[in-house]
């Protein structure tokens, strides 16, 4: 099956203020169930396999295929694949550069408490998706 969930900026964070994101996404668990719950609202698929039936993975929200034991978390093949900061910052990030997508990332790393580096560098891997695709692909089936 060929999926692709795409999402504008805009609607990555869709409705969501700034005093509802901070009380909503509070830790990596909350941020992994709604990366989750976007990921595989329309049902899960093996991506080895393509089997439908899945059971509770290693980490935190993954799914663990029931034939060939694939496991996947939420944040595989997303803008969040492979990042190196706490998902929490990077959901931080991620959302205010949705709603601003000029903010420089001097701002971002004051924000967050972190480096500027890697606010530039998580900024960019976002800002090249939408380069590349005209908007954020969250998910994306092969």
């Amino acid at each position: 099956m060929d999926r692709v969930n795409t999402l504008n900026m805009s609607k990555l964070f869709q409705g969501i203020k700034l005093k509802q994101f901070e009380t909503k996404f509070t830790d990596e668990k909350t941020c992994l169930r709604h990366l989750a719950d976007i990921k595989w609202k329309n049902g899960y698929e093996c991506r080895k396999c393509g089997n439908t039936n899945y059971c509770k993975g290693k980490m935190d929200y993954s799914r663990r295929c029931t034939r060939c034991k694939h496991d996947e978390s939420p944040t595989a093949h997303t803008i969040f694949h492979r990042c190196k900061i706490n998902i929490r910052e990077a959901f931080e990030i991620a959302y205010q550069v949705c709603c601003q997508p000029e903010i420089s990332t001097y701002k971002l790393a004051r924000n967050i408490d972190g480096r500027q580096m890697t606010c530039w560098k998580f900024k960019k891997k976002m800002m090249d998706c939408i380069e590349e695709k005209g908007k954020i692909v969250l998910y994306e089936d092969q």
